[in-house]
């Protein structure tokens, strides 16, 4: 098995082999062609096809594509008919620069599926299509009239891009009796050509010779090219120029225009041809300066400006001229010019800065020296006087002060202030007097620096704020921001509370100000019942030096919230008990059985309270007033009504939410109750332990207890205070009716049942106003004498007592009076 396998490896290797071999033989191989060059657009050149043993067909399928190298592609591949043809025409001297007898293109036809490469060499032919041409077509030749025959001159030769026989082949010159040509070769084959002089010249007879030389090359049919030679016979020179006069003087403006005509030297030579044709120039004695700044033509003899003429710089030129002629050994003339330079107003006035303040404070005095200015003028006369100025003076607190000739003082003229203007931009503005002036600015920045001159300021000096009860401590109240126009530490503020107190309470304690930005915050939780409003002041301050304030008052409103529920305090009744009246079954329709009383301690709207019956055992018999409480009957008792009768009564506020309390009220009828005609006052200690004054009365009631025991001591020392008789009913009176205003308790009713004699409204009229101070009054009726019933502010949790020698009545009783 192993033999099988390295036997079919060894026939792939020798296949491989064989293959690469087969291809490098393919693309060693070289076809070539030769075209000549300039043929047309399409002409054929070789048939690929056959040239190269391929089918026609295999091209378009193997997609042959032809690689010029090195080279445009001037070449394509019909790949129809498989012929070579031209694409585009081929100049040979293009191509091939070097003037070389052989020049190729060379190329690759590249067949894919399997991949072939045959190389190609085209070999562009040379043709006669470049005529021969001279770099001068005009030569100029000058020969002395004393010049000996056979005097050789050289010429300019002529080139031909061809090459081969399609090169120059010789040279013909015009026939003359006085010249010929010596055609000579080089050893890269070129043609050179000598004139020859062959006769005497003669000037007199013939001044110029005119000839024409002809080059021509060696193609078929051959092509030239001619050249001009003139030559000029030069006469024996034996007269020098001569100028008209040995110095001029001439005038020119500065600033004048190049190629502007200062004056046209003229001299003469009496001889005649080259030897009076002169040549001007400068001589050795002319600075290199005016030679830069005036051009001299060296034929005609003209001067013009060639540079840029500054009177400030000179103000006259001299030049010294000589006029050379042609001859063979020329002769010279010579001349002086002298140019006196005009002034012009032609340059700005300049300012120049010696001293400067680039910046100043604010609060600087007036007369501050800021700059030192000095002002100059490079013209002469009327256009170097100068005036100085500030642009737009009128609106600056600057002016300008000459010290001496050309310098001024730059000083402070007004109170400068920073917060209006913190920096100027300074015009000077130079004119000088010349027609036209020329003016020149230079501006000068002056940066004002701040100080500490502005106290911070408020956008409002009071500041009303409402926050709404029970807010969270840490609120953001609002955001008081002052500012400060000055800069940096000038302009960086601290805000603080101004310190206050309200009945020993720092104001730092319940508001708290951020000192960087200015926003209020509140500490604590504000109760609108205990605390309606705070006034304090809060300053902003700089951080200048010395720093500057200010600060705003601020007001601090609390807004009620619907947060405490309707307390009843008429009737009176212990936690969570029900109230029991009695009144008699004959009471009449209308008749005041009770009247509910709430509070609210809430403001406004919040504490506007309403009544309504929640329960009730009959509705046909008791109505209730929604403002004022008053339960009344709406009709009389019958005797099918049930003796006792339960009423439920809720009273509401009208905050939003509304909150509510309730009472339950417990009706009895019976057949007969006492009256009473007359009533006295009553005060009645009614103890309101709030957490608004419970600190008072904790307070009052540790003096009162102090007072108390020292004023017990005392009685116990001198007297003994007699006990007060018990106040009697008559038994006789017991079963009379009382009146509508009061209903009191039977004699069998505990202290509990008795708390208060009567639920009528009245007992409580004014129980409202002094409620919260702790003190009530109410209307006691006239007891009789013998009764058995007592007046108690005690709740009825206390328990019951049914003598009047009992101390536990907060009510001090008056003397008692006879019923009429």
């Amino acid at each position: 098995m192993m033999a099988l396998i390295f036997a079919s490896l060894r026939t792939r290797l020798v296949v491989l082999i064989f293959t690469f071999a087969a291809l490098w033989g393919f693309a060693l191989s070289i076809t070539r062609y030769s075209i000549p060059e300039e043929m047309e657009e399409g002409s054929f050149v070789a048939n690929l096809a056959t040239d190269l043993g391929l089918d026609v067909r295999s091209l378009e399928e193997r997609n042959a594509k032809l690689d010029v190298i090195h080279s445009k592609n001037y070449l394509d591949i019909n790949k129809d008919t498989g012929e070579l043809v031209i694409r585009e025409k081929i100049d040979r001297e293009s191509i091939c620069m070097t003037k070389t007898t052989s020049c190729f293109l060379k190329m690759d036809v590249i067949l894919s599926n399997p991949v072939r490469i045959f190389n190609i060499e085209l070999e562009i032919m040379d043709i006669n299509d470049n005529a021969p041409v001279f770099r001068r077509k005009t030569m100029h030749l000058d020969i002395s009239e004393a010049t000996p025959p056979g005097e050789r001159f050289s010429l300019t030769n002529a080139v031909d891009a061809d090459v081969g026989a399609n090169s120059i082949k010789t040279y013909y010159l015009s026939e003359s009796k006085y010249f010929n040509i010596d055609i000579q070769t080089g050893s890269d084959g070129s043609k050179y050509v000598d004139l020859v002089l062959s006769g005497k010249l003669d000037r007199e007879e013939y001044a110029v010779h005119n000839l024409i030389l002809t080059a021509v090359d060696g193609g078929v049919p051959p092509r030239s090219g001619t050249a001009s030679i003139i030559i000029n016979v030069l006469d024996i020179n034996d007269n020098a120029p001569l100028f008209s006069q040995p110095v001029f003087a001439v005038n020119v403006s500065e600033n004048s225009a190049a190629g502007t005509v200062v004056m046209t030297l003229n001299a003469t030579d009496l001889d005649e041809g080259t030897n009076a044709q002169l040549v001007y120039s400068y001589t050795l004695y002319t600075s290199e300066k005016t030679q830069e700044l005036f051009s001299l033509d060296p034929n005609s003899g003209e001067i013009k400006v060639k540079g840029v003429i500054d009177y400030e710089e000179s103000q006259s030129f001299e030049m010294h001229i000589q006029a050379q002629d042609r001859g063979a050994n020329p002769l010279s003339g010579h001349c002086k010019v002298t140019l006196f330079v005009t002034d012009l107003n032609d340059n700005y006035p300049e300012v120049t800065i010696k001293s400067l303040k680039s910046s100043l404070t604010e609060d600087v005095a007036v007369g501050t020296l800021i700059a030192v200015v000095s002002v100059s003028d490079r013209d002469s006369g009327v256009n170097g006087e100068v005036q100085l100025s500030l642009n737009q003076q009128e609106k600056l607190p600057f002016l300008l002060n000459k010290s001496s000739e050309g310098y001024f003082e730059l000083l402070v003229s007004k109170p400068l202030d920073r917060e209006i203007i913190s920096k100027y931009e300074i015009t000077l503005r130079v004119t000088d007097k010349g027609s036209p002036p020329l003016t020149e600015n230079e501006t000068i920045t002056l940066e004002i620096l701040d100080v500490n001159d502005n106290a911070p300021a408020f956008s409002q000096s009071f500041y009303t704020i409402h926050v709404v009860e029970n807010n969270p401590p840490g609120a953001l109240l609002t955001s008081l921001s002052a500012f400060d126009p000055d800069l940096n530490e000038n302009q960086y503020l601290v805000y603080f509370i101004m310190e206050k107190e309200i009945v020993n309470t720092s104001m730092s304690m319940l508001f708290s100000i951020n000192p960087e930005n200015g926003d209020l915050y509140a500490l604590k939780t504000f109760d609108y019942e205990r605390e309606r409003d705070f006034l304090f002041h809060i300053e902003a301050r700089d951080s200048g030096v010395p720093p500057l304030s200010s600060n705003v008052t601020v007001h601090i409103i609390i807004l009620d919230q619907n947060d405490n529920t309707p307390l009843i305090v008429s009737p009176w009744r212990a936690q969570g008990s029900v109230v029991e009246e009695v009144i008699p079954r004959s009471t009449d329709k209308g008749h005041l059985v009770a009247k509910v009383i709430a509070i609210d301690a809430d403001s406004e709207q919040n504490s506007r309270v309403t009544y309504q019956l929640l329960q009730i055992s009959d509705a046909s018999l008791f109505s209730l007033d929604q403002y004022n409480g008053e339960i009344r009957t709406t009709r009389m008792f019958s005797y099918r009504d049930p003796r006792q009768q339960r009423l439920v009564i809720v009273a509401k506020d009208n905050g939003q939410p509304a909150l509510s309390a309730t009472v339950t009220i417990k009706i009895s009828t019976v057949e007969h109750v006492m009256s009473f005609s007359e009533t006295t006052e009553l005060p009645l200690e009614y103890d309101v332990f709030t957490d608004l004054n419970l600190y008072l009365v904790i307070g009052l009631g540790a003096v009162s207890f102090l007072l108390l025991i020292t004023i017990l001591v005392i009685i116990v020392l001198k007297c003994q205070k007699p006990k007060p008789k018990a106040i009697k009913i008559p038994p006789a009176n017991r079963n009379s009716v009382i009146s509508r205003n009061s209903v009191i308790s039977q004699r069998s009713s505990t202290i509990a049942d008795s708390t208060l004699i009567s639920s009528d409204a009245y007992w409580y009229s004014l129980f409202l106003a002094e409620t919260r101070k702790g003190k009530v009054v109410v209307r006691q009726p006239i007891i009789p004498k013998g009764a058995g019933y007592f007046v108690s502010s005690i709740p009825r949790s206390i328990g019951p007592s049914e003598t009047t020698d009992s101390r536990a009545s907060t009510l001090e009783q008056e003397p008692r009076r006879e019923l009429p």
